[in-house]
């Protein structure tokens, strides 16, 4: 079974957890899966990528709405203060430029933290991505018969000796239109020899041509740069500068959510702006908050609104400013190259802040930390203790 504890370098993660029992923990030890870089939103030309950070804020959206879904779906209601949302879609401006101009997913731009793992027995190797702020795992399927298929690695069900067959459909529907659905399976799951035994999943057949030039076979856990890391069974304290601080979790929403957050703007808490709660989520690249809640904070260094509909802040390149985050321990700070996507445009002094705000549908008090943080920390998930680990980087 998998460990119930993992932990992260710069930006990694795992959300398919178990209830591994201590001594499980103890005879599996730490086992390291090393994950494939993966780029920012900042062009080779320095300057920020705003279609791809449009694209990658509707794919957000549409994700955590799902989660809302799913949640709602299995419990038959819904979190305190969460509401479902419209599903988002890309602005029609948007798609036109990119179809002229590149793909809408680019392997250049890689915004997955990709690593293998196995699906049954004997094993069939996938290429997927590690996301904390998903719960699904699909996969390609034998059946699939699409273009968009012919690429990838697929799932073979008759030759897994642990393979069933469930009852229901699975699909996903995103905010470019595209979508994938197919079958519900169980079986036995493999990440760098740690095993969990049956495993739900889905076999897709249904996969839309947008997936075609994806370098993943399938997504499960959405997650750097170089080096990056995901440890199961423990940590790694090569990777870790002084002690780990934990912070109890939410365990009410589904979400790797911790409770009494605050943020500092340049060694200041910012006035006006409550405790919330913030979601871990290495499958975003940005961090969201509240709109208002937002506008609060950039108002106090000086930024400047760029982009109303998408929540998008601007300020001084030759002054940036420090953002920390803390729970009521050690404040954990953005740095200024983690903040900074890029140029407003080429020769700009203005640059695009990594912090947006966001109605997510996730409640008023709820921010959304993605790798623009994760990047600065080394981060642990246990699952026995529902606690998330920071600690600062070695």
């Amino acid at each position: 079974m998998f460990t119930k504890r993992i932990s992260l370098l710069a930006t990694a993660a795992l959300t398919i957890l178990c209830d591994a029992s201590p001594t499980d923990t103890e005879s599996l030890g730490r086992t390291v899966v090393p994950l494939r870089p993966r780029n920012p939103l900042t062009r080779a030309d320095g300057v920020f990528d705003y279609d791809a950070a449009v694209i990658q804020s509707v794919a957000t959206k549409n994700k955590h709405r799902q989660n809302l879904l799913n949640f709602q779906k299995n419990t038959g209601y819904l979190p305190a203060g969460f509401e479902l949302k419209s599903i988002a879609t890309v602005p029609s401006s948007v798609v036109s430029r990119r179809l002229h101009e590149e793909p809408l997913t680019d392997e250049n731009q890689d915004i997955e933290w990709a690593g293998f793992i196995t699906i049954g027995t004997p094993p069939q190797t996938f290429l997927i991505d590690f996301d904390t702020g998903s719960s699904d795992l699909w996969i390609p399927s034998a059946a699939c018969n699409q273009t968009s298929c012919k690429t990838k690695r697929k799932y073979k069900s008759s030759a897994s000796k642990t393979s069933k067959k469930e009852n229901g459909t699975f699909s996903i529907l995103y905010g470019d239109g595209s979508e994938v659905s197919g079958p519900i399976y169980v079986d036995s799951v493999s990440v760098a020899g740690v095993n969990v035994s049956g495993q739900w999943l889905s076999a897709v057949t249904v996969l839309s041509e947008s997936f075609a030039d994806e370098p993943v076979d399938g997504f499960g856990f959405y997650l750097s740069q170089n080096g990056s890391e995901l440890t199961l069974g423990g940590e790694d304290p090569k990777r870790i500068s002084g002690q780990i601080e934990y912070h109890k979790i939410n365990n009410s929403t589904g979400f790797w959510q911790v409770t009494g957050g605050t943020i500092f703007a340049n060694g200041k808490k910012v006035a006006g702006v409550s405790a919330f709660e913030t979601i871990i989520d290495s499958g975003t690249t940005i961090a969201y908050g509240p709109t208002e809640a937002v506008a609060k904070v950039w108002k106090t260094v000086n930024g400047t609104l760029f982009d109303e509909e998408q929540g998008l802040y601007s300020f001084s390149c030759e002054k940036s400013p420090k953002f920390a985050f803390n729970w009521g321990g050690k404040n954990f700070t953005i740095s200024s190259k983690n903040l900074n996507l890029g140029q407003t445009f080429n020769g700009s002094s203005q640059c695009i802040g990594s912090l947006a705000g966001a109605d997510l549908g996730l409640g008023n008090d709820t921010w959304l930390l993605g790798d623009s943080f994760m990047k600065n920390v080394y981060t642990v998930f246990d699952s026995g203790k529902n606690e998330v680990g920071f600690a600062n980087l070695s």
